[in-house]
């Protein structure tokens, strides 16, 4: 497992086990699947056909994952493991002055398993104890995520365009009020 967690792996409520492993070359395919799984509500109001719809993916999943790159070269990109099995995507920047998830997304299979919840309660543990905030980006739209968030103590600070820049800070961290 990578830096989140401490190095080992993630006991939920019921037992199962969540691990990370670094995204690897042979990965493209997978993480296509799961940011394809991201946008179906989405495309399903779009009447375009199959292959319109994969075509269309494919570019937003790559230009996504070149700005990932280009702007948080130092970051990790991992894969979520429930069991054994890849369910979901976890990306993390690190800076000295903040902690930022880039990107988290699950397959709806995992989804409200308490997968995402034990992941983001490891990463406000390790913002607590450097004293950083912990950063992360919700859709506008995304009502569910914004609760989610908020229910793990993210407040709103921003926003900027389709998002709300939202951060969780540990007591006694100066508020900023400006995204990094």
């Amino acid at each position: 497992m990578t830096q989140t967690g401490g190095g080992g792996p993630i006991r939920l409520a019921d037992g199962r086990e969540v691990t990370l492993r670094p995204v690897s070359e042979g990965d493209d395919e997978l993480l296509l699947a799961i940011y394809a799984s991201t946008r179906e509500e989405e495309l399903a109001q779009v009447a375009w056909g199959e292959g319109q719809k994969e075509a269309f993916l494919r570019m937003q999943f790559e230009a996504q994952s070149r700005e990932y790159r280009a702007r948080f070269p130092d970051a990790e990109y991992d894969v979520i493991l429930l069991e054994g099995r890849a369910v979901g995507r976890w990306w993390v920047g690190r800076a000295e002055d903040e902690i930022r998830l880039l990107d988290i997304a699950l397959l709806p299979d995992a989804q409200n398993r308490g997968v995402g919840g034990a992941l983001l309660k490891l990463l406000i543990e390790e913002a607590r104890a450097a004293g950083v905030p912990l950063r992360h980006m919700v859709f506008v739209m995304n009502e569910g995520a914004r609760r989610f968030y908020e229910r793990l103590g993210f407040r709103v600070f921003e926003e900027v365009g389709a998002y709300l820049h939202m951060e969780w800070r540990p007591e006694g961290a100066a508020a900023e009020g400006q995204a990094k």
